[in-house]
């Protein structure tokens, strides 16, 4: 790992930098297969109107959302199911990417 400030190499557990004194930034590991899609909106759209299936829709999964819309979310069975894989961070994108929250 690198120093944000002077460049020089410093310890992966590092706090400070050795050299300069500056703090490190620990910075979130995104996984590659992140989708552009928003976590938050993604999460509020199945919590607010997960029962028609919004969030489906929202994230590209057209067929699942027509369903959903169709069956009132599986009698909110699907619904609750997709929010727990939101918040957890398991849910995918219409693209096979997962939504992630990366804040």
């Amino acid at each position: 790992m690198f120093c944000n400030q002077c460049g020089k190499e410093i310890a992966d557990n590092a706090v400070m930098c050795p050299n300069c004194g500056a703090p490190v930034k620990k910075e979130a590991v995104i996984p590659a297969n992140a989708s552009e899609k928003d976590w938050l909106t993604t999460l509020l759209l199945c919590f607010f109107l997960g029962g028609i299936g919004v969030h489906s829709f929202y994230a590209g999964k057209t067929l699942f959302g027509v369903l959903q819309l169709l069956t009132l979310g599986g009698c909110g069975v699907w619904t609750l199911i997709d929010f727990v894989m939101i918040i957890c961070g398991n849910y995918k994108d219409g693209e096979g990417k997962v939504i992630v929250n990366k804040r």
